[in-house]
């Protein structure tokens, strides 16, 4: 089985990106938004009461505090730091599903933060004290090689990009670099089944990595995202893999 999740939440005040609700009715997990990267009280409620009418299962997507980057800027963040920063953007997210009528069932981190960890065991061992902290029964999504696998007992869920270039050591090719985001639906379906069904990515050079995840991602924000989501959730099911979330 495998489980298909996507950024949401993502707006800030009057401004919105993507359709989350027609994302809430093809996706099984919603990561999102908790306000340092995107969304703000409004949106976080609006987007939590969509999801529990959809029976979406909740995820806490925690950043950096960097509205103006989208979250996208890597930052030298002290441990103690960054474990308070994302404590405070799980709890207010969770106090926000809870009035919602559900919770908050995994986390997952955002842009550099989320790349960070793949490499930086100590930066890793921030989020994971939070997490551990505020509750150690809640999964997080993160690549198959982060650190995070290294330095916690928490549950660790793989996780792949149907619409993310993958360098050859399995690490996401940054979106500074030039086909790093994937928006031909042909393409991002194949890729999509491949790892699903086989486990496996094809990298830039043409290499093939293990990548054996239980979810799969598609941006909110990719171009033709609702249609990307679509053509993905109807290939795996096509294929005879079941569609549920991991949380």
């Amino acid at each position: 089985m495998i489980d298909l999740n996507a950024d949401l939440g993502e707006g800030l005040g009057p401004w919105r990106l993507g359709d989350d609700l027609a994302l809430l009715s093809i996706v099984s997990s919603a990561n999102v938004a908790c306000g340092f990267h995107a969304g703000d009280p409004v949106i976080m409620r609006r987007t939590c009461a969509a999801a529990v009418e959809r029976g979406v299962v909740i995820g806490a997507q925690v950043s950096y505090r960097d509205l103006s980057g989208f979250g996208r800027r890597e930052m030298d963040v002290a441990p103690e730091e960054l474990t308070a920063e994302v404590l405070y953007q799980i709890a207010a997210l969770d106090g926000i599903a809870r009035a919602e009528g559900d919770r908050v069932r995994y986390v997952k981190p955002h842009g550099a933060l989320y790349n960070r960890i793949v490499r930086d065991p100590v930066q890793a061992e921030a989020v994971a004290a939070a997490v551990e902290a505020y509750d150690p029964a809640l999964p997080v999504l993160t690549l198959p090689g982060s650190k995070l696998h290294q330095v916690t007992d928490l549950t660790i869920v793989n996780e792949c990009f149907a619409d993310r270039a993958y360098t050859p050591a399995g690490t996401l090719v940054s979106r500074r670099e030039p086909g790093a985001v994937i928006e031909d639906v042909a393409q991002v379906t194949e890729r999509a089944l491949r790892m699903a069904v086989e486990g496996v990515v094809e990298a830039t050079d043409g290499t093939r990595i293990r990548v054996d995840a239980r979810s799969i991602c598609v941006h909110g924000d990719t171009p033709g995202a609702v249609e990307l989501a679509k053509a993905v959730r109807r290939a795996v099911e096509e294929a005879g893999v079941p569609l549920k979330a991991f949380a």
